[in-house]
């Protein structure tokens, strides 16, 4: 009894430790950027950049992690599932024959312009293939030691009447936002399977919260040159996002979703809400995996996560390029954002919404078209590519993928009014950041 006495404060002492220190480190390398060589930016963002510095090496890994995207669907007989699979695995390959094209310099003269194939390949599949796997080992420290936990039981009291959704969620909706849209979708599908969520409360985290990592979200500001506001433009993104999904839990299509089966935690007799949320981090603190353990499984998910969206950004992006130089598809689906861009005084505002629509196809396209518009048209692009949630390169199939029943024509309506929506808050914020200098 008396060694029990003696370790329990220590074993509690550890874990709080542990906590602290990987919180701080979680922290550090997402949200504290710092000058190293001339550069200032975030920690997961100065180690891609040095990788990517490394050329021959940075090329053969990506090359590597295409080869693997391409081929996995046909090994592991995912492509026979349905239709949108076999089509998601042609997408794969024609982008491994794109970046064998590129790499082998035997591609035609329209298709190797610096705004084509080199840019996509150079500025956007390079800088996925390497920043992703690494804030995907950074995102351990965020994800994997009670501080996800903490925040969770923190945010319970307003999951239910802001998002309509059990405070149990509050871990799925953090989970999806900072971590991934597959990992997030992949607890949200075993929580809904598992009967803890109604069919409209999985359907509002699927949809509202399963946006790209904070990871991809670098990838687009590097794109925008918004890595100087990367704090403002984060957090901007998170609460716009939120926001939005507040307002589309409210409306059709998802306000007509069945909602029996909901469930609620309550919080540990005796405890107050404070006490819960420490509690709640400290024992996942001490039941956490080793670290190593840890840091493996998340770079394999991170590597999983890039190889399967980096064969489709060469395809599919190269196709929305395409499509929007030489086809009138975007200017036709722009006419409906148009109002707003002109509204809001966008500089160009045919150019914007068109842009914008194309985001639809594979939510880098806004980015690409618009890399050289003036600071308000990119920090307003930069928040509605991640804020709208589904694209028809990756979160739609990986929605389809689950066992949550929302169909093709459900999932698009969404995609509408989260656009719409993203665009007025966004045009609205970054106009105001502008008057106060903080976006200048």
């Amino acid at each position: 009894m008396e060694r029990e006495q003696v370790m329990a404060p220590s074993t509690g002492a550890s874990a709080a430790l542990k906590l602290i220190i990987t919180a701080i480190i979680g922290i550090g390398s997402f949200f504290v950027p710092f000058e190293l060589g001339g550069k200032s930016t975030i920690l997961v963002d100065h180690l891609a950049s040095q990788l990517v510095a490394q050329r021959t090496l940075a090329v053969s890994l990506v090359m590597a992690l295409i080869l693997y995207g391409a081929c996995a669907p046909l090994i592991d007989g995912r492509w026979r599932a349905r239709p949108i699979d076999k089509v998601l695995t042609i997408f794969k390959l024609l982008g491994l024959g794109l970046a064998v094209v590129y790499l082998t310099g035997v591609g035609p003269a329209w298709l190797m312009t610096p705004d084509r194939l080199p840019f996509l390949f150079d500025k956007l599949a390079m800088t996925v293939g390497l920043i992703v796997p690494i804030g995907a080992l950074a995102l351990t420290f965020l994800l994997g030691f009670g501080l996800l936990e903490l925040i969770g039981v923190l945010m319970q009291p307003i999951m239910r009447p802001l998002w309509r959704t059990p405070g149990h969620s509050a871990i799925d909706a953090v989970a999806s936002f900072v971590g991934s849209y597959s990992v997030g979708l992949l607890i949200t599908n075993r929580v809904y399977l598992a009967g803890k969520y109604s069919l409209r409360e999985a359907a509002i985290i699927a949809t509202g919260f399963s946006t790209v990592s904070a990871a991809f979200m670098i990838i687009v500001a590097k794109t925008l040159n918004l890595m100087p506001y990367w704090n403002f433009y984060f957090w901007s993104t998170l609460v716009i996002t939120f926001l939005i999904t507040a307002i589309t839990a409210r409306i059709p299509p998802i306000s007509r979703l069945d909602d029996e089966g909901s469930q609620d935690d309550p919080l540990p007799i005796g405890m107050n809400r404070w006490q819960a949320a420490i509690a709640a981090g400290l024992n996942q603190s001490r039941q956490a995996p080793a670290t190593w353990r840890q840091l493996l499984d998340n770079l394999r998910d991170g590597v999983q996560m890039a190889a399967a969206v980096v064969p489709s950004i060469l395809s599919v992006g190269l196709m929305g390029l395409l499509l929007a130089q030489h086809t009138p598809l975007f200017d036709v689906i722009g006419w409906i954002f148009l109002p707003i861009t002109w509204l809001l005084d966008m500089n160009e505002p045919m150019v914007a919404a068109r842009s914008l629509a194309a985001g639809l196809a594979e939510m880098f396209l806004p980015a690409i078209l618009l890399k050289d518009a003036d600071l308000l048209v990119r920090f307003v692009a930069a928040v509605v590519s991640v804020s709208s949630v589904l694209f028809l390169s990756a979160s739609i199939p990986c929605i389809l993928a689950t066992k949550i029943p929302l169909g093709v024509g459900q999932l698009l309506a969404i995609w509408l009014i989260r656009t719409l929506l993203g665009l007025l808050l966004a045009g609205g914020v970054g106009h105001l950041a502008i008057a106060m200098g903080w976006l200048a």
